[in-house]
């Protein structure tokens, strides 16, 4: 009783103020994901008090921001939440919200119709994609831009006090600082070619046909995708195909003309020392397995998501949401969702992140995000070992220098995700000819590979032609 009173006050007094046809909406936790958080059986009677104090509709809300479960990350699966709802809403007569990871319209109409909820709420689909109602109500389903969850330029931004944008579609709440390029119409209709076929190259591609250009997209392998191909091999990272699909579907649509030739063949995987992408294909293909330890050179981006390819790739959990709760140690039924006794699963392989330079691993990335991969490395046994010097690479592993003592990291494969550089020949070839010539993406800058800028510097052609 004296959980819900403030709550229950603000409502009533609330109420007061409004008169009866103002709609309140009340923001309820269906799940706490912290120990000592309310039972089920709580949360039914505090709805249904909310509902007598004078709420009109009840939104989910999943979590608190001190649970150390992830909750709207791509790692969890479409409206894995979303049944949680159901609870609530067969508990009172006012209408109830489903929440969390729903990005296209099937599955909202999917929590619609199976009775998880009376409405669906989205947010950052709404930044990827202004028009989405509209495209889906026209059943233009395919020109959605879908919202990854990658939360790279919205929260992300937000925890770094900047302002909320969209990696996918960077005009998002810039709409004024990009009106000037947005209302230019090139006098001239050009024949463009984009060579690679990464974010960056398949936007440009997009953007330029948007523009009435006529464009000609260049891959030198048999997919489109770039490094957003091997993201979407990643545990967790399946949504990055859907941009895939949507640059290509959006690319045909308007006309662009998509070459691809076969794939150029990697490392052999008799050898112990793989490059980060024949890794992640071989892996993701089964054409290999991983060996019982794998030390990985390099603790970024790159090599934190070759590791949790490792801990997970003989059971991805991006479309299962049984499985993701079982992994996370969520119990709705339980006293505030956290399974009791809950104890992660070690990884069989023993993985070791390796870096040069001093600090912890995962340096670039992102604000929201990074906690959940350290702590499921973490759970899983994965080591990491920064500030020292690599000696050399055996096929029992990697032997390194840290201070004054030498020891070797046990390693049958060993992945290298460290020291790329971009490819600018063709372009040196190109601009010899007085061809125009605009540099992009990896293409620009491999050092630090970033979607966020390469799909940026995509849109920014538009100011260029």
């Amino acid at each position: 009783e004296n959980r819900m009173r403030f709550a229950l006050e603000i409502v009533r007094q609330t109420r007061a103020r409004v008169g009866k046809n103002f709609i309140i909406i009340y923001r309820i936790s269906v799940i706490d994901l912290v120990d000592g958080g309310a039972t089920p059986e709580e949360t039914i009677t505090f709805a249904r008090e909310l509902e007598r104090a004078g709420v009109t509709i009840l939104n989910s809300g999943i979590g608190w921001h001190e649970a150390r479960i992830p909750t709207i990350a791509s790692m969890v699966p479409r409206a894995a939440f979303a049944p949680l709802s159901r609870q609530i809403k067969s508990a009172v007569k006012i209408p109830i919200i489903a929440v969390n990871r729903i990005n296209n319209a099937a599955v909202a109409e999917s929590v619609l119709s199976c009775g998880d909820a009376d409405l669906v709420s989205m947010a950052r689909p709404f930044l990827a994609d202004p028009h989405f109602p509209k495209k889906a109500r026209e059943g233009r389903v395919g020109e959605i831009n879908t919202c990854i969850a990658c939360n790279q330029a919205c929260l992300d931004h937000i925890f770094n006090l900047k302002n909320a944008t969209c990696m996918v579609n960077p005009v998002a709440c810039e709409e004024q600082e990009w009106k000037s390029i947005l209302d230019k119409h090139p006098t001239t209709r050009q024949k463009v070619a984009v060579i690679g076929a990464g974010p960056a190259g398949l936007n440009a591609a997009l953007v330029l046909l948007k523009q009435g250009h006529s464009v000609t997209l260049h891959e030198r392998s048999a997919q489109l995708g770039g490094q957003f191909l091997l993201a979407a091999k990643i545990p967790g990272k399946s949504e990055y195909q859907r941009s895939i699909q949507y640059w290509e579907h959006e690319i045909k649509r308007l006309g662009g003309e998509i070459k691809l030739r076969s794939d150029v063949r990697g490392l052999s995987e008799l050898a112990p020392v793989y490059r980060y992408d024949d890794y992640i294909r071989k892996i993701s293909s089964k054409e290999l397995t991983p060996a019982k330890s794998v030390a990985i050179i390099g603790s970024g981006g790159i090599g934190v998501d070759v590791a949790t390819q490792i801990l997970h790739h003989h059971d991805h959990l991006d479309d299962n949401a049984e499985k993701f709760f079982q992994h996370w140690g969520i119990d709705p039924s339980a006293k505030g969702g956290l399974a009791k006794d809950f104890k992660a699963e070690k990884s069989a392989t023993q993985v070791t992140l390796l870096q040069r330079s001093p600090g912890g691993l995962g340096r670039g990335l992102g604000k929201t995000t990074s906690w959940i991969h350290r702590l499921e490395l973490k759970r899983s046994g994965v080591q990491a070992i920064s500030n020292l010097q690599y000696v050399k690479i055996t096929r029992e592993g990697i032997t390194i220098r840290k201070g004054d003592k030498e020891q070797l990291v046990p390693g049958e494969h060993v992945v290298i995700c460290a020291g790329q550089e971009s490819n600018r020949e063709l372009m040196d070839v190109l601009a010899s000819t007085g061809i125009p010539v605009h540099l992009i993406g990896g293409a620009l800058l491999a050092g630090e590979l970033d979607a966020k800028r390469a799909i940026r510097e995509a849109w920014q052609l538009m100011d260029k032609m």
